[in-house]
């Protein structure tokens, strides 16, 4: 009688995953190597991007200030699609639904000021 082996499974999958996420690149090299006929020259082996030449390095420092500006619009623009089905549906809902709402909405303004006191909103 044969022993089952329980990991002999995963190593299947495992090797038929590789497999199929490798087979297609070496393919497609294999494929661009034997057809595709070489044709080198200042204009193809020229940086190309948005049809510019770069110019500097592309590593920019950027403020911290809009990172936060944008997780903060970010956070009241996910308040707006949270209040419209609120707004939509208010006079079919119970009070305990009115209730919520006015808690999310004072743990909102509360991280609005919050904000505001850190200085976090005033541009400089």
């Amino acid at each position: 009688m044969v022993e089952y082996n329980p990991y002999l499974l995963i190593t299947v999958f495992l090797v038929a995953a590789i497999l199929f996420s490798v087979a297609p690149l070496l393919m497609a090299y294999l494929w661009a190597k034997r057809f595709s006929p070489a044709k080198p020259g200042p204009d193809k082996n020229a940086i190309y991007e948005c049809g510019l030449e770069s110019k500097g390095d592309a590593r920019m420092q950027f403020r911290s200030e809009y990172y936060l500006y944008g997780i903060i619009f970010l956070i009241f623009d996910v308040e707006t699609i949270f209040l419209l089905p609120f707004a939509v549906a208010f006079t079919g809902l119970p009070a305990s639904a009115f209730v919520a709402m006015l808690v999310f909405l004072l743990l909102l303004v509360e991280g609005l000021v919050w904000a505001w006191r850190k200085g976090i909103l005033t541009w400089s």
